[in-house]
């Protein structure tokens, strides 16, 4: 009892230390990661922060850009004001009218406008470029340019009516002027760059700009997958739920940058426990190949030490044969060989049961009910007389099963021994045998100290032993007879403490 206690104690250590070092591992390589995870994410919210002064940079330059246009707009109604004097005017007296009118158009320098005729045809245009020489045939390119610009202003809606009779009217339509086209070109770039940074970003975090009145996705360097429609929702869902989104505004619309962690951060945090669960699968295969030969050894040891005590029993056995055949022809009282011959024939069963363990026992179909019975009948004789043992069987007779008769005998003397013990020589000792579907129960039940939940298993185990002078190994017998040679079981079914305890030994029918 105190080998296997101390190896009992020695697992629980190793298993403690195993688990200590695996988790001390596993919090050391977590912590490792979450700050990495951590890195990165600081990483993320300082670029999505940059992120956030480029679109306030695009926002006032597109703020810009709308007031310049909005002045130059008032500049051309200023012009097409002072077209429409001109054009109007009918009295010579009107003549500082029509100067202060040249004056606001001669000062015009920089915003590009066409003066259209009634039929479309051009009247006049102000700061426009005309590239290329001035022959006739750049001349009707430049005209035909100059149709194409005017009709794409007033597709634009950059044109005023200006009535010069009452049913004539002269269309003047502008554009932008050149500082105002550079500006929108600057603007246009920023906006490109700011979604291309989105796109872009294959190496960090996942990433998404999503306007919320359009319901549209602006930029983003998920997969199409995540942003197909039906799965748009659930990723925004996702990435809210990890990180709040940050709140942009540039050309004048609400957008908000949803962030995530990495597809390797989440590796990361499941790398360790991957690591340790190979090793320990290892671990495992090492232990059961381990655990079979270590079997297959003992198995070995077990048949190697009961063949040689089969051998050792039977030359002493042969002589005291001899001793009492001489004894039997002596004048002495017949009892004393009569009842050494019962001895002897002990022995020799006992040397039978060591010989069939060593060479494999040979299983026979007979009436198991017998083989209990004999047993019994052998047991009421040499067990204590205040021990009351009751047999019963609940089924027909012959009970056929399987077995080994000697073995079987064997099993049911070790259990009965240990229960009388258990009852200290006194109390009932009850022998159930029950046929169930394919299994035959034998219930061995005492009236004994009983056993705890915790020695159930434990006193099967070799050198377990409840007893002082005990060897540990009767109980040890019993289940390698019953599970190696008879493919049954034997456990304890029942047990309290101070109660007594009941075996269960079933081979199959």
């Amino acid at each position: 009892m105190d080998l296997y206690t101390s190896k009992q104690r020695w697992k629980f250590l190793l298993i403690l230390l195993a688990l200590l070092i695996v988790g001390a591992s596993l919090f050391y390589s977590n912590q490792s990661i979450r700050k990495i995870g951590d890195r990165e994410r600081q990483k993320a919210q300082q670029w999505a922060l940059a992120l956030r002064k480029k679109a306030e940079l695009v926002d006032l330059s597109s703020q810009i850009f709308n007031a310049l246009q909005e002045k130059e707009r008032q500049k051309m109604e200023l012009v097409v004001q002072a077209n429409r004097t001109i054009l109007g005017a009918s009295d010579l007296n009107m003549s500082q009218d029509i100067d202060f009118a040249l004056q606001i158009i001669e000062a015009n320098k920089d915003i590009p406008f066409i003066l259209l005729n009634d039929d479309g045809s051009i009247s006049q245009s102000r700061n426009i470029e005309r590239k290329g020489a001035s022959s006739a045939q750049n001349n009707n390119f430049y005209s035909d340019s100059i149709q194409k610009l005017a009709k794409s202003w007033i597709a634009a809606s950059r044109f005023y009516q200006i009535q010069v009779f009452e049913d004539m009217y002269m269309t003047l339509c502008y554009g932008y002027s050149k500082e105002l086209l550079r500006l929108q070109a600057h603007s246009d770039s920023l906006i490109q760059s700011f979604n291309s940074d989105l796109a872009d970003q294959k190496n960090l975090v996942p990433v998404l700009l999503y306007e919320p009145k359009n319901n549209t996705v602006i930029a983003s360097n998920l997969g199409a997958k995540a942003l197909s429609k039906n799965q748009i929702d659930k990723t925004i869902a996702e990435m809210a739920k990890q990180y709040p989104p940050i709140e942009l505004r540039y050309n004048g619309e609400r957008k908000l940058l949803y962030l995530k962690d990495s597809e390797e951060v989440k590796q990361l945090f499941w790398l360790p426990y991957l690591q340790f669960g190979i090793l320990g699968l290892i671990v495992l295969i090492g232990y059961l190949l381990f655990s079979m030969y270590r079997k297959a050894e003992q198995n070995q040891v077990w048949a190697g030490m009961a063949k040689e005590t089969a051998h050792q029993l039977g030359t002493p056995l042969s002589s005291m044969m001899a001793w009492v055949a001489h004894l039997e022809q002596q004048d002495i009282d017949p009892m004393i060989p009569r009842e050494m011959h019962k001895d002897l024939e002990r022995l020799e069963k006992i040397t039978d049961r060591f010989s069939k363990i060593g060479s494999g026992a040979k299983l026979i179909d007979a009436d198991l009910a017998e083989t209990i019975e004999n047993n019994l009948n052998y047991l009421k004789a040499r067990l204590s007389q205040k021990v009351d043992i009751q047999y019963d069987l609940s089924g027909e007779r012959p009970l056929l099963v399987r077995h080994n008769a000697s073995l079987i005998e064997w099993v049911i003397e070790n259990i009965c021994k240990n229960a009388v013990d258990a009852m200290e020589g006194i109390g009932t000792l009850r022998i159930h045998v029950q046929e169930v579907a394919e299994w035959v129960h034998i219930d061995i039940s005492d009236t004994g100290k009983g056993l705890t939940p915790k020695q159930f298993k434990t006193i099967f185990e070799p050198g377990y032993s409840t007893k002082k002078r005990g060897w540990g190994l009767g109980l040890t017998l019993v289940r390698r007879i019953v599970e190696e040679y008879h493919k049954g079981k034997v456990f304890v079914l029942h047990s309290e403490p101070e109660k007594g305890t009941t075996f269960r030994i079933s081979l199959p029918h």
